[in-house]
């Protein structure tokens, strides 16, 4: 996959206040030049932002722009300031002339890498989770199965009279994919299942590990998957 460094003229802007019309177009010009597809991909419209009178905000991490990674027509573009809307399942970079922040089109992603490392793909075929949206999930695990996280915050009202009236609320849930096939993680029983293993080699495996799902859930789905992934035969599909 081609990579691109195009965002250095952006980053410079973005610390930076320009002093005069000139030096504005020099960065514009920089920055188109190095995104072919400048107008189509970044006009996503303007991101509006949370309510003053939320309490929290819906960002993934905080709610600083970090640098990271973007992936589109499989062409990967580094140092690109990003931020990730958790309760709109948007990706959101920062406009280097009006200086605002900028929704970029969810459907000319294909994944994004955060400042931490975290990378979320867009996928589709889970229109039946409600959480689905514009299907941004953060991949935990690539192999054949893969092990997937979706991030979402949600509004709720507070309680207390105050200075907020709502707070956004963070959760997230697992899920299995293959071939385009998604299985929502639940309960321990229903991940073994899914995968076609025996309740009996699973326990064993993870007792030997002191791995429990009660307690470590998320690096059980992991392990689970791993296990699966270790068999020599092909895996055809999830269990129902």
């Amino acid at each position: 996959m081609l990579k691109i460094n195009f965002f250095t003229p952006f980053i410079l802007f973005f610390i930076w206040t320009a002093s005069s019309f000139a030096q504005s177009q020099t960065y514009l010009s920089l920055y188109k030049e190095q995104l072919p597809y400048f107008q189509e991909i970044i006009t996503g419209g303007q991101y509006k932002e949370p309510p003053l009178n939320y309490e929290g905000d819906p960002y993934y991490l905080n709610r600083k722009f970090g640098i990271g990674s973007l992936s589109i027509n499989k062409i990967t573009y580094t140092e690109v300031p990003l931020l990730y809307d958790e309760n709109a399942d948007a990706v959101i970079t920062f406009h280097p002339i009006h200086r605002q922040k900028i929704l970029i089109k969810p459907e000319k992603i294909e994944e994004v890498q955060l400042e931490d490392g975290s990378v979320f793909r867009r996928l589709q075929g889970n229109d039946s989770y409600g959480r689905h949206k514009n299907g941004f999930y953060r991949v935990l695990q690539d192999g054949e199965i893969k092990v997937l996280m979706k991030h979402y915050k949600y509004v709720d009202p507070t309680k207390e009279v105050g200075k907020f009236t709502h707070r956004f609320v963070e959760s997230t849930d697992y899920f299995y994919w293959h071939s385009g096939d998604f299985v929502l993680i639940r309960k321990k029983k229903q991940a073994i299942k899914s995968l076609g293993l025996t309740k009996k080699e699973v326990n064993k495996y993870m007792r030997d590990k002191s791995i429990y799902f009660s307690m470590e859930k998320e690096k059980y789905i992991l392990e689970l998957a791993r296990l699966k992934d270790s068999k020599v035969e092909t895996f055809k599909g999830f269990v129902e």
